[in-house]
C-alpha cells in the first residue's frame, strides 16, 4: 500500500491552515469555510526563476518617466501616474459595475500604441468581449483574446505570444494542476497569483487581476492576494447609479485612498474631469441638515454635501444611521453635543448620509456633520455659501487637519465664499481674497456662527 498523501483544510476566508475539518474558523471567525486542500510543499508545478544577482543601491538605474498612459486621466491618476512596466495591479468591485469594460478601454488604448496586449478571460468567450470591444469602439491589431483557464496551457501560450501587456479576467477562474483543489480556492488562489506576479517582475510586464468580491464587500482570499500585489484598486458605487469610484487602496507607486470618478454610459466608462461640481449639482435649496465639506482623497480635494435628519423617535430604542461615514463617529459626536453644548438628542431617530455615494472617513468631516446634526435639529438652514471642516475632540475643542489651503482653494473654485474651519489652521493659511475664514477652537460657540 502506497504511502498516502497528506492534506489540510484552509480557510477560504482568510487562509487559516489546520490539520482536520473545523466548523468554525478560530482565526477570522467564519463558519463552514474550511476546504481540504494539499499542503504547498507538495505542489510540484514548474516555478519561474525569479532570483537576480545582489546589486548595490546606486548601481541601481531608475527612469522616473517610464510608465504608460493610458489616456484615460482618472485611471492613470489612480495608478499614480501610469502603468509601471512589471507592476501587478488587483481590480476588485461588486459584479457588473464596470471592471471588465475599464480594463478593456485601457487595454485598447494602450494596444493602439503599440503595445502588444493579452486579454485572458477565464468566463466570457471570446465573441462576448469581441461584442463588449464593438460597442466600446475598440478595433486593434496588437489586442490578443484568450479564453481559458488552465495556468500551465496560458504560459504556453504566453511564451509564444510575448505580449507587452496582460489582463487576467478573472484571477478566481485561473487554476493550475499542481494542487486538486476546485477554482476559486485560497490555495489556487495564492499559487496562480505567486506564479503570475513571478512571471510579471521576470518579463518586466504590466499585469492586471480582476478579482471578484464577496457579499461582505471584500476580494475572496483578501489576505492572500492584497499583500502580494503592488496596487490595489476598488470599484465603489452602485451598479443601478451612473457613477463610480475607482479607490487606491494600496499603491507601491503613488498616493493611496487617491480616487477616480467615472460615469457609466452607453458607450462605456467616461472619466469625470470635476468630481466636485457633479456631488453638488443637486444640492437642495433653504433646507436644513445640508452642510458641504472639502474633503481629500488621496491628493485630490473634493466637495462633497452631508446630510443629517433629527427628529423624535417613536420607537423605544432611537436609530442610528449613518451612510458614507462611520456610525460609531457619529454616536461620539451626539454624546459631545449633548455634554458640550447641552442638546440632547438620546431620544431623537438620526440618520447621517453623504450625497453622491462617496465615503468620508477622514476626522475632518466631524465639525461639519456637527453642524448638520445642530441645523437638522434647530430646523435651521445653513448658509449655503459656507463649507465646514474640522476634527471635534471628545473636550469639545475643534483641532486642525492636514492641507486646509487645498481644501479652501477647491471650494473658492467652485464658488463657496465662507469657510468655517479651526483656529490652528486659521493662523496657518494664507490670506483669500474672495474667501471669508472663520476660526473656531469650541463647539460651544457653533450656533452663533453657523446661523
Amino acid at each position: 500500500m502506497g504511502k498516502q498523501s497528506k492534506f489540510v483544510f484552509v480557510c477560504q476566508s482568510c487562509g487559516y491552515q489546520t490539520a482536520k475539518w473545523m466548523g468554525r474558523c478560530p482565526d477570522c471567525g467564519q463558519w463552514n469555510s474550511f476546504v481540504e486542500e494539499r499542503p504547498e510543499g507538495e505542489a510540484k508545478g514548474k516555478r519561474l526563476s525569479s532570483t537576480g544577482q545582489p546589486r548595490t543601491i546606486d548601481s541601481i538605474s531608475l527612469d522616473r518617466e517610464l510608465r504608460f498612459k493610458t489616456g484615460i486621466t482618472e485611471f492613470d491618476r489612480t495608478l499614480g501616474g501610469g502603468l509601471v512596466p512589471g507592476s501587478l495591479v488587483l481590480i476588485g468591485g461588486d459584479p457588473g459595475i464596470g471592471k471588465s469594460t475599464l480594463l478593456l478601454q485601457a487595454v485598447g488604448r494602450l494596444s493602439q500604441e503599440g503595445l502588444k496586449s493579452l486579454y485572458l478571460s477565464g468566463e466570457e468567450s471570446p465573441q462576448q468581449i469581441k461584442m463588449r470591444a464593438d460597442r466600446l469602439s475598440i478595433h486593434s491589431e496588437n489586442l490578443y483574446v484568450l479564453a481559458g483557464s488552465c495556468l500551465e496551457d496560458l504560459f504556453d501560450r504566453i511564451e509564444t505570444l510575448k505580449p507587452d501587456l496582460f489582463v487576467v479576467d478573472s484571477i478566481q477562474s485561473i487554476y493550475t494542476d499542481t494542487l486538486p483543489s476546485a477554482p476559486g480556492s485560497v490555495g489556487q488562489v495564492r499559487e496562480v497569483s505567486s506564479r503570475i506576479l513571478n512571471w510579471a517582475k521576470e518579463t518586466n510586464v504590466p499585469t492586471f487581476l480582476i478579482g471578484h468580491v464577496t457579499k461582505e464587500g471584500a476580494i475572496a482570499g483578501p489576505k492572500v492576494l492584497e499583500h502580494l500585489v503592488d496596487t490595489v484598486l476598488y470599484f465603489e458605487g452602485d451598479s443601478s447609479h451612473a457613477f463610480r469610484i475607482l479607490r487606491s487602496v494600496k499603491n507601491r507607486f503613488g498616493a493611496t485612498n487617491e480616487i477616480g470618478v467615472f460615469e457609466m454610459k452607453e458607450k462605456g466608462l467616461e472619466e469625470v474631469g470635476n468630481p466636485s461640481r457633479i456631488f453638488m449639482e443637486e444640492r437642495p435649496e433653504g433646507a436644513s441638515g445640508s452642510v458641504v465639506i472639502p474633503c481629500l482623497e488621496g491628493t485630490r480635494p473634493v466637495l462633497v454635501e452631508i446630510q443629517a435628519l433629527v427628529g423624535p423617535s417613536p420607537l423605544g430604542m432611537p436609530r442610528r444611521t449613518a451612510i458614507g461615514v462611520d456610525h460609531n463617529r457619529i454616536s461620539l459626536l451626539v454624546a459631545i453635543l449633548g455634554k458640550r453644548m447641552g442638546m440632547e438628542m438620546g431620544d431623537q431617530d438620526i440618520f447621517v448620509n453623504v450625497a453622491g455615494g462617496l465615503k468620508v472617513d477622514e476626522p475632518a468631516a466631524d465639525l461639519c456633520i456637527v453642524s448638520a446634526l445642530v441645523s437638522s435639529f434647530l430646523d435651521r438652514p445653513v448658509d449655503r455659501n459656507m463649507v465646514v471642516f474640522g476634527e471635534v475632540g471628545l473636550a469639545g475643542e475643534i483641532r486642525g487637519v492636514s492641507q486646509p489651503e487645498m481644501r479652501i482653494k477647491e471650494a473658492n473654485k467652485l464658488g463657496f465664499r465662507k469657510c468655517l474651519l479651526s483656529k490652528s489652521n486659521l493662523d496657518g493659511c494664507g490670506p483669500f481674497t474672495d474667501m471669508e475664514l472663520v476660526g473656531i477652537d469650541s463647539i460651544r460657540n457653533l450656533i452663533d456662527l453657523l446661523f
